[in-house]
């Protein structure tokens, strides 16, 4: 027998496969092509306190090894959210916002409801503040989590963007700041051009948004091997997760769990199946936990 429980510093989890926000609906959405109960946890698609129509025109580009999008954050808003949320479902609620007033609200409802999990995307531009990201300043940063935390007593983990300078500084911001893990990493800057050659001229249309996919990956290794060194939090690592290899290379850098985004679009069953092979592959190696399957992974 083996076990796949995994303890995020206080948050268990039956399994370290985690589905990613946005890729996976708010609840039973993929109830038809797999056991979601079996999964460590679902995070679902970013909510905020009102809701969102989401971007105009092209939101999606698919490019070599990944996709583009531009979604824009359409989502029902937190009350309706929470008039249906998953009674018997492990999930992770991600949150969003335009000022730190809305997440501040939302901490407070979340609180009310006993929300027993929050992932705050933070690579939302703060209205307030010039539109500056609050993921790329560890000031605004360090402020927004503190805010939060004064009233949300549940597990805050933080989605960190890639697009920083210095990743450790946002890191140790998160850690200073009191929150509980960090999830890393959010969507790369990236643009999709489209050209055709009509009647003797060039059209062209072009989809800016948030880089996903295989072709992230090496960018996500990277961002969480760095930050690794200066936190002692959890980490949870994400970005072109598509098999169990991939799995075992964040882990092997410092996650202690993953979470699958975009491959869930091409396999909907990818989150499932890896959980089968990760107990499998320990069944097979004498792996008893997933503590010392990290271990050996980290000491390879």
């Amino acid at each position: 027998m083996v076990s796949l429980e995994t303890d995020l510093n206080g948050l268990i989890l039956k399994n370290p496969i985690i589905a990613a926000s946005g890729t996976y609906g708010y609840n039973f959405e993929y109830t038809v092509f797999n056991d979601v109960k079996k999964l460590g946890a679902i995070v679902t698609k970013g909510v905020t306190l009102e809701v969102r129509g989401g971007n105009q025109g092209e939101r999606l580009f698919e490019t070599y090894g990944g996709m583009i999008n531009r979604i824009g954050l359409e989502n029902i808003g937190i009350y309706e959210f929470l008039k249906n949320q998953p009674k018997d479902l492990d999930y992770i609620l991600n949150i969003a916002g335009a000022c730190i007033e809305d997440y501040v609200t939302c901490a407070k409802i979340c609180e009310e409801n006993h929300i027993k999990a929050i992932e705050l995307n933070v690579s939302c531009p703060n209205v307030k503040a010039g539109c500056m990201e609050f993921g790329t300043d560890e000031n605004l940063l360090y402020d927004l989590i503190k805010r939060f935390k004064k009233e949300y007593s549940g597990y805050l983990i933080i989605k960190l963007t890639p697009n920083v300078t210095s990743p450790e500084k946002i890191a140790q911001a998160v850690q200073k700041a009191g929150a509980d893990a960090i999830s890393a990493i959010n969507t790369v800057k990236g643009m999709g051009v489209k050209l055709n050659f009509e009647n003797g001229r060039f059209l062209k249309s072009i989809v800016e948004g948030g880089l996903s996919g295989k072709c992230i990956k090496p960018i996500a290794l990277s961002f969480i091997n760095r930050i690794s060194k200066v936190v002692n939090i959890p980490i949870i690592g994400m970005g072109g997760i598509y098999s169990l290899n991939d799995v075992f290379e964040f882990l092997s850098v410092g996650a202690s769990a993953v979470e699958v985004g975009t491959a869930n679009f091409t396999k909907p069953d990818i989150c499932s199946s890896l959980v089968d092979e990760l107990e499998l592959f320990m069944q097979k190696n004498n792996f008893k936990t997933i503590e010392s399957l990290c271990e050996a992974l980290r000491n390879g």
